[in-house]
């Protein structure tokens, strides 16, 4: 990510107070840059999502996917981005489009809401070694780059099963994985038959969206909620949870992962 990239998804410099040894002392620092981004559908509001404004356009295509509202990116008639304004301004290619009734606030930072509710079941053949898991997770942490220049941010990937093919950050776990599935739609790139990784917790939102992305394994540098682990088994996930160092544990399906 250039320097310009960067600095969309992070403030200018912020001066702090800082104590160390007792003693008070100032210092520049740089911290994430957080949008309220309202979206609306043929010119109904939908959902105001918190998050960084960097993405914009693969953020809003992969929420509205993952929800169920779009099936691909024929079913957007034209889709405006004003950050200025911070709305998204999205036309359905055919008429008729309902406010969903029904929504779940999701968990953790980042403000995500839910409205699907359909039940999926993943089949694959995928098969990965555990020291592959390994390596896309050191990779995942090498790409964090908004987050090595101000923190405060998590990352998440799509990858294969030697290296990472699109890499998003946000100020919200959810909104990385929208970011991806975004991204993917607008390049016209497979989600199937691939590895979703992620710094941050695995909760049933987040495994929902992996399921309806099609993912068969997900990754997590931390822990899954025990809903998520039940959810993947249900849904045929292999879900994998702590990768860090040599160390891996698997909490479903753990006949796709090879243990060398």
């Amino acid at each position: 990510m250039n320097e310009a990239k960067l600095k969309e998804g992070a403030s200018p410099d912020i001066i702090c107070s800082c104590v160390s040894s007792g003693q008070w002392s100032e210092a520049s620092i740089t911290v994430p840059r957080e949008m309220a981004l309202t979206i609306y559908i043929d010119t109904e509001e939908l959902v105001t999502v918190l998050c960084t404004p960097t993405k914009l356009n693969c953020l809003v295509l992969g929420f509205l996917y993952s929800e169920g509202i779009i099936s691909s990116l024929g079913d957007v008639a034209s889709m405006r981005i004003c950050e200025e304004d911070s709305l998204a301004d999205i036309r359905l290619a055919k008429a008729g489009f309902k406010l969903p009734e029904r929504r779940t606030l999701a968990s953790g930072c980042g403000g995500g809401v839910s409205f699907a509710t359909d039940k999926l079941k993943i089949e694959s053949n995928l098969r990965i070694k555990s020291q592959e898991i390994l390596s896309l997770m050191k990779q995942l942490n090498e790409k964090a780059e908004l987050y090595k220049y101000c923190g405060g941010v998590h990352t998440s990937a799509l990858g294969d099963n030697s290296n990472l093919l699109v890499v998003a950050e946000d100020i919200g776990r959810h909104n990385t994985l929208d970011k991806i599935m975004g991204e993917c739609l607008l390049t016209k790139q497979s989600t199937k038959d691939k590895v979703l990784l992620t710094t941050g917790r695995i909760s049933s939102e987040m495994l929902s969206k992996s399921a309806r992305m099609g993912t068969p394994v997900v990754v997590s540098r931390s822990s899954p909620t025990d809903r998520s682990i039940a959810l993947a088994q249900e849904a045929g996930l292999t879900l994998v949870g702590y990768v860090r160092g040599n160390r891996l544990s698997v909490y479903s399906h753990k006949e796709r992962v090879l243990p060398s």
